[in-house]
């Protein structure tokens, strides 16, 4: 009993780790890939800059640099209205695209909504009845039904996802009674620890306060 306990606290150590660094590790080889993508089309283009490209292609860490800089780049240049003429323009060329066009407007809409420093999408946490009335889970506000949707509820209603566990990124969206909802005041990084560790990491009450060190 006591080795099966001892294997356990060293996974507890362990498994944490070796998931943030498999992330980090598949995060890296993504942005390396787009990278790699961008210099075979350069090269393509000019085959000249051959030699060049397979010199930047093998420098370690320089994709993830490339593709960061690439999207604070896109950042800064549409955060002015000359960049916002400009991507009003590329909306309306992807929007002539058949299949292409649906895809991206359901993407654009959901991450707008999602990283809208405006919106309140995911900016707090609630406890709802799921699957069935007594049985309480928690949670995230993503706004209030619209159209015809909106009309055809009785009532003021919001819509909330509620993720799965122990993976968050799968859930249900639901539309509830407004006065069947309970708001929590823990933020939602407290509630997606308490959703993903199922119950065992539970966030402190507000009146307690953690000892500095």
């Amino acid at each position: 009993m006591r080795l099966k306990n001892l294997f356990v606290a060293g996974l507890l150590v362990w498994l944490p780790l070796t998931i943030t660094i498999w992330v980090l590790w598949q995060l890296l080889s993504v942005f390396d890939g787009i990278f790699r993508a961008v210099l075979g089309a350069l090269d393509a283009v000019a085959p000249s800059l051959g030699p060049l490209l397979d010199n930047l292609a093998r420098t370690p860490g320089l994709g993830v640099v490339a593709v960061i800089g690439a999207i604070l780049l896109t950042g800064l240049l549409v955060a002015n209205i000359v960049g916002q003429w400009w991507l009003r323009q590329w909306d309306a060329v992807i929007a002539r695209i058949p299949i292409v066009k649906s895809i991206y407007s359901s993407v654009k809409q959901v991450s707008d909504t999602l990283f809208s420093s405006n919106g309140n999408a995911f900016r707090q946490a609630v406890m709802v009845q799921y699957p069935r009335a007594g049985s309480w889970t928690i949670a995230f506000v993503t706004g209030s039904p619209g159209g015809e949707v909106a009309r055809s509820l009785p009532g003021e209603h919001i819509s909330v996802y509620v993720p799965t566990t122990p993976n968050p990124t799968s859930g249900f969206f639901l539309m509830v009674p407004r006065a069947e909802v309970v708001e929590l005041s823990m933020s939602v990084d407290e509630a997606l620890k308490y959703v993903i560790s199922m119950g065992v990491v539970a966030p402190l009450p507000p009146s307690v306060q953690v000892p500095s060190r």
